[in-house]
């Protein structure tokens, strides 16, 4: 038996489970959101905490399994899906209630499936990891999207929607660039492997 064999991470970790959360976390934002009948009430407010919350737990789930070495396999599956549910929710429910154009939300959507179903696919010659820019796509898509949850328009008058709509335009280039580089790594990751 080799003494340099690591023990097994545990699933059952405070990372894995901020994701879990995360997850759960899904169907009262959507509740929320529902509930609020457009005059930027309470229930408005309760969808922008959960969901202010939860996308926390997505940068302290990831720091905690880094810091303290508790990456799994799970944790790798769930915690882009937590993501992804959280914030395709968001941008179908923006949609449906007439807030978001929904060719913004289908832009991304289709680049956050269609990356997904990518790596799944060159995953037996290797793994992309998460690029600055596809980090940086999550931080300008989230702002974007507290930006337009908080009811500015209604505190602040017409003007406010404005810098949502331009974050959000940022978002959109930043989210269809790095789908672009995406699939020319999976190119060249699939190229070098059959060399």
């Amino acid at each position: 038996m080799s003494s340099s064999s690591t023990p097994a991470v545990p699933v059952l970790n405070i990372a894995n489970v901020l994701t879990v959360v995360r997850i759960l976390l899904v169907p009262f934002f959507i509740w929320f959101l529902l509930l609020d009948d457009g005059r930027a009430g309470l229930f408005r407010w309760l969808a922008v905490l959960t969901f202010a919350v939860a996308i926390y737990t997505d940068k302290l789930d990831g720091d905690l399994a880094r810091s303290r070495g508790l990456i799994t396999d799970f944790g790798k599956i769930a915690d882009p899906i937590a993501d992804k549910l959280l914030i395709g929710s968001a941008l179908v429910l923006l949609s449906v209630l007439g807030e978001l154009w929904w060719w913004v939300t289908i832009v991304i959507l289709v680049r956050e499936i269609g990356i997904t179903l990518l790596r799944f696919a060159v995953i037996r010659y290797g793994v992309m990891p998460a690029s600055r820019g596809g980090k940086l796509k999550t931080v300008v898509q989230t702002a974007a999207i507290l930006l337009f949850l908080i009811p500015l328009q209604a505190v602040a008058g017409d003007w406010a929607w404005w810098p949502a709509a331009v974050v959000m335009a940022a978002a959109v280039v930043i989210t269809v660039v790095t789908g672009v580089d995406y699939v020319l790594q999976a190119i060249r990751l699939r190229a070098g492997a059959r060399r």
